[in-house]
């Protein structure tokens, strides 16, 4: 079986990592051909120094009323798999980066022109075999969604309609919502001749306007998310106001996807070593570490940022001073999925105030590590400055992140949706135990007394109540029974969420179709 994988993430090769999505196309492709299936992955080439590139061939692309030329390159082959990127001007002009922040009136407007060309080169490489002979093509995120389009409504391409399709949905909040015509980022500026359906193609809201997502999950033989119970919630509709984050407007497609067979959830996996936990540093030493951090980001900036120094100001304090208590951890980006409950207004302050006070009880410290919303980065500014237990690092460095990972007595999780999540399954592999929402794939993965801690609630109120009720509750089993805490922790450390599995059942509900 020979399988593509396209998407706009990849953290096997050098800067071309954002998410989640870049750590499951690092580690499935290998996990797959282990299983004997071939495959290839190919993302855009960012402008990565140190790639190893060799030439594949260049692509002609019809898009915008010229014919573009992009050019393949493959540039690792090991394993079994075979990595390539495709170069072009729009993918490496903004130096780098692999995002970028439109303005609130054109959301998605550079990203949606700049993915829609590299789908459309994807599908001129698939079709003159420039990947050589393939069975399943796999999509990634709305990023890869345009590939499903051409595949279906475009002529030129005969081989393309061959393949069968997976679709796999990383995160359905995203979209990549744009104009079906009269813009420049538009379905129909960037293939003027395409005849399409546009009642299989439209955003239920916004019926004028073009949905990749929706497209790919009506268009594709099989549409994946993340974990099983994502692929339960999935199925309703989204009631922010109460808390629940399901389909996000495509929940009726959801639902035709279910009942056509199509929608599978399998839950992603994590990596397990013998010697994963080998390189563990004291408290000291990462407060050290820390340190460097810290004088690295505030060089940055032109002027000191308030987060930044006050992060310093509690580090140097926390350097001389002892703490016999538990240390509590939370890495991962500030957005309402991960922070909205820990946002909510409580007594004086906000949860997060409240989550301070009660660790200080037992002398226990909290170290946040994330950025991301400006406005969330603000709050949790504010909470460090009235906290003196509560480090929070506006920034992310790979090392900070992993011996967090293995320092902390307790991950908070308490995502109001999360389609899998990695960060629970990297503490826990660590014998952190996490407490976590009851939501999604974290469901799927943290049981409450088993190998950590779970909450839920019926609205916002009750779900911030039971965040507030279940860490008191944690901490107090950490205290006053350390033997209970420490199964708990070891159980959490044996718990196995591997990638082989994740592979069986790509092979068996996703491929073998």
């Amino acid at each position: 079986m020979r399988v593509l994988m396209v998407a706009a993430e990849n953290d096997r090769l050098p800067n071309c990592k954002v998410g989640g999505v870049a750590d499951v196309i690092r580690d499935i492709p290998y996990a797959l051909s282990a299983q004997g299936v071939v495959v290839k992955v190919v993302v855009p080439d960012y402008g990565q120094s140190h790639l190893n590139r060799t030439f594949v061939g260049d692509i002609a692309v019809p898009f915008r009323q010229h014919l573009e030329t992009a050019t393949l390159w493959q540039v690792e082959q090991s394993d079994g798999v075979t990595q390539y990127v495709i170069s072009h001007s729009l993918f490496s002009e903004h130096q780098g980066a692999i995002y970028c922040n439109d303005d609130h009136n054109r959301p998605f407007a550079t990203d949606a022109t700049k993915f829609a060309f590299f789908s459309a080169a994807v599908c001129e490489a698939i079709e003159h075999k420039m990947f050589d002979d393939l069975d399943v093509l796999h999509l990634h995120d709305w990023h890869a969604a345009c590939v499903t389009v051409l595949q279906t409504f475009s002529p030129r391409f005969v081989y393309l309609k061959q393949l069968k399709t997976v679709y796999t949905v990383h995160n359905l909040a995203l979209q990549g919502i744009r104009p079906f015509g009269h813009d420049e980022s538009s379905l129909e500026a960037w293939f003027p001749t395409l005849g399409y359906d546009g009642q299989q193609l439209c955003d239920h809201h916004h019926p004028h306007c073009f949905n990749p997502m929706r497209s790919a999950i009506c268009l594709a033989d099989k549409v994946h998310v993340v974990s099983p119970t994502y692929s339960e919630e999935v199925l309703h509709s989204s009631e922010p106001d109460r808390g629940f984050f399901g389909g996000e407007g495509l929940e009726h497609d959801m639902q035709i996807a279910k009942r056509q067979g199509k929608l599978v959830g399998i839950l992603n996996g994590c990596e397990y070593h013998e010697n994963d936990n080998a390189h563990n540093i004291t408290l000291d030493q990462y407060y050290n570490l820390i340190d460097c951090e810290l004088l690295q980001w505030m060089a940055k900036q032109p002027q000191l940022l308030a987060c930044h120094y006050i992060a310093h100001q509690r580090l140097k304090n926390w350097q001389c001073e002892v703490s016999n208590g538990p240390l509590i951890t939370s890495v991962g980006r500030l957005t309402d999925q991960k922070a909205l409950l820990l946002r909510q207004s409580y007594s004086q302050g906000i949860v997060l105030d409240e989550l301070a006070l009660i660790a200080a009880n037992i002398d226990a410290r909290i170290i946040i590590l994330g950025s991301g919303d400006p406005h969330l980065e603000n709050l949790f500014t504010q909470v460090m400055s009235r906290h003196e237990n509560v480090l929070y690092l506006n920034g992310y460095g790979q090392n900070l992140g992993d011996y967090l990972y293995q320092l902390g007595a307790l991950f908070l999780m308490p995502s109001s949706f999360e389609p899998c999540g990695i960060s629970q399954m990297l503490a826990m592999r660590a014998g952190q135990p996490c407490l976590v929402h009851q939501v999604g794939g974290l469901v799927d993965t943290v049981t409450h007394l088993h190998n950590g801690f779970a909450f839920s609630g019926d609205d916002l109120a009750e779900q911030a109540s039971k965040l507030i009720e279940t860490f008191k509750f944690a901490l107090t089993m950490y205290q006053s029974n350390p033997n209970q805490y420490t199964q708990l922790a070891n159980n959490a450390s044996q718990a196995r969420f591997t990638w082989h599995s994740s592979a069986q059942e790509y092979i068996s509900q996703l491929y073998e179709m």
